[in-house]
């Protein structure tokens, strides 16, 4: 190996060790392992920024802005209001959702078709009184399926094209994915609605439980002059247990009491930490005369507003509360809101609650100025738990907003614009006719994975000049060497799908895609059938709730635990490459 090779494959190894670690967030290790490269100087100063500018990361921050403009039109739920129904088995809801999902996510960015309909979901499970957990990973795993079957769908596809026309001078069509990947995820629609949501481990009915709320860490405190000072803490639980709400611990003076905290005489000021769903929370808090953890803070809002409301909001990776604290947000000066509780699945809170680290998949219990809940979830970046009715202030504009959206989609399908133009267009137009609010143009583009494209697309082009595709297709060819052309294509689709299922899925298209395109030169035959089998084998990340974002975001609302995602998730990979391989070798013969 070379030198420029030998530190691109150091750097791309130290890239997914430290993704797979999880410490620091996707983006900022991959603009980080840019500036090594140029640095080190495997990488052109000249080239340093080019990925920002590329049309792959153009096409994806323009996807998610023209998906907002969908939902402020109303357009969506125009759609999900007249399909869903409560009063309807589990099995029919699965297949209507996850038909419903998989066709918005073939329009709109997965990860934006899930946010939109999991609130529908989970109210739905709790009208009809069943566990949410049964019916949300069927959803997003529907939901990844549907991106699969055009070229906005998800950004494996989007880079792909962009590779491809890099290469061969020509990228894919807007329905060039469909004949295959629009197929694979019927197949896979047809599975999970059948029989994958009867794998998913219900636990003796925990899932329900979780799902519900009824996991919440709170805390509540004991105000000056209340009649149980004085008491011992173990006096209260015949009280908590009336309300259904578990006494975990006493803190005081910032610091947990252990082993004799039951025997403990209570203080002003003492904070107890409570185990509650939000109703049994505010029976127990009432019943006691106890306080709000943020006591002063509550009085403030109590005098500002006309009013308080309780929200429940799911923490996403890209939310502004992520990797941070109640207190170190400036959650109550800025936006007037309490912290009350965060639910957890599986793990303990052990600092105070305005003090805890909060992570992605946690459930957030807000206390929140009465009617400002819709703005405080979209400020912080979260999914509501409830339907927020926000996305139908427009709905005015809905046929307008989807005359625009349908008449450059066509245009881009035949050949008449250029697809980020096209698009470049929807979002000036959704501007000018009040669609979507100018001043909220920004705020629903997903920062954090166009940094993540714009850094890694020049890293993957040094790598493939250098050579280092080269060596990887080689070595790939090296193990099936015996092997007729139809099962190394096989090969590289497992090797590809067990990578998204650890690590990011643009950065393992942004690697695997080249490597595809060696594999059929060397082979000299057609490199199509290695793209599309790239395509769909890294939009199929279905064993982990790391290997996708949508699922991520199901885990603490459906109460799912790590392992339970393999139980369809590994049926479900195997169909995909069952069917994609054969489709493959019909539509794009090699």
């Amino acid at each position: 190996m070379t030198q420029d090779q030998i530190i691109l494959f150091t750097l791309f190894g130290v890239f997914f060790t430290l993704l797979l670690w999880g410490r620091w967030r996707y983006d900022l290790i991959a603009f980080a392992a840019l500036m090594v490269g140029v640095v080190l100087g495997v990488v052109e100063t000249k080239d340093a920024f080019t990925g920002f500018g590329h049309p792959a990361t153009i096409v994806v921050a323009l996807v998610l802005v023209v998906s907002a403009g969908l939902v402020r039109s109303g357009a969506i739920y125009l759609i999900t209001r007249t399909l869903v129904d409560s009063t309807r088995s589990l099995g029919a809801h699965i297949t209507i959702m996850g038909a419903v999902g998989g066709v918005l996510s073939g329009f709109m960015n997965n990860v934006a078709a899930l946010a939109l309909l999991m609130p529908v979901d989970i109210q739905t499970a709790r009208k009809a009184g069943r566990a949410p957990g049964l019916s949300l990973m069927p959803l997003s795993f529907a939901t990844i399926l549907g991106g699969m079957a055009t070229l906005i769908g998800t950004p494996p596809n989007i880079i792909i094209a962009s590779i491809r026309e890099d290469a061969l001078g020509e990228p894919f069509a807007m329905f060039d994915f469909a004949p295959v990947g629009g197929l694979t995820a019927v197949a896979g629609l047809v599975f999970v609605a059948l029989i994958g949501w009867r794998l998913i481990p219900s636990r003796d009915d925990a899932l329900k439980e979780v799902s519900d709320m009824s996991a919440y860490i709170a805390e509540l405190t004991v105000p000056k002059g209340s009649k149980h000072i004085g008491k011992r803490l173990g006096e209260l639980e015949e009280t908590a247990e009336q309300a259904d709400v578990a006494i975990l611990g006493l803190m005081r003076d910032g610091k947990r009491r252990y082993g004799a905290a039951r025997n403990s005489l209570l203080q002003a000021g003492d904070t107890l930490v409570l185990e509650a769903s939000p109703d049994a929370l505010d029976e127990f808090r009432a019943t006691l005369g106890l306080a709000f953890a943020d006591e002063q803070r509550e009085e403030q809002l109590k005098a500002a507003s006309d009013g308080l409301d309780l929200i429940e909001v799911v923490v996403t990776a890209e939310a502004r509360i992520n990797g941070k604290s109640a207190i170190t947000l400036g959650l109550s000066w800025r936006k007037q809101t309490v912290l009350m509780g965060i639910s957890r699945k599986g793990r303990r809170i052990t600092n105070h609650i305005r003090k805890a680290e909060v992570q992605p998949g946690d459930i957030l219990l807000l206390l929140v100025p009465k009617g400002a809940g819709a703005e405080i979830t979209d400020w912080l970046g979260c999914l509501p738990l409830a339907d927020r009715g926000l996305a139908v202030t427009q709905d005015s504009k809905t046929w307008l907003a989807i005359g625009l959206f349908g008449a450059a989609v066509a245009a881009a399908s035949f050949g008449l614009v250029y697809l980020p133009i096209a698009l470049g267009i929807v979002v000036v137009a959704y501007v000018l006719f009040k669609i979507l609010p100018l001043s909220e143009l920004y705020d629903h583009i997903n920062w954090p994975v166009v940094v993540l494209l714009g850094s890694m697309i020049p890293l993957g082009a040094a790598l493939e000049n250098s050579g280092g595709t080269e060596l990887l297709a080689n070595a790939l060819l090296g193990i099936t060497a015996s092997m007729p052309a139809w099962a190394i294509l096989t090969v590289l689709m497992i090797v590809t799908m067990t990578l998204s299922d650890v690590l990011n899925n643009t950065a393992t298209t942004i690697v695997a895609a080249p490597v595809g395109i060696e594999m059929a030169r060397v082979l000299d035959v057609s490199p199509d059938p290695f793209l599309m089998a790239v395509a769909v084998a890294a939009s199929s990340a279905f064993l982990t709730p790391i290997g996708h974002k949508n699922n991520t975001l199901i885990l603490g609302p459906g109460g799912y635990r790590f392992g339970d995602y393999w139980r369809m998730g590994l049926p479900l990979e195997i169909i995909v490459v069952a069917v994609s391989i054969p489709l493959i070798l019909v539509f794009w013969p090699l």
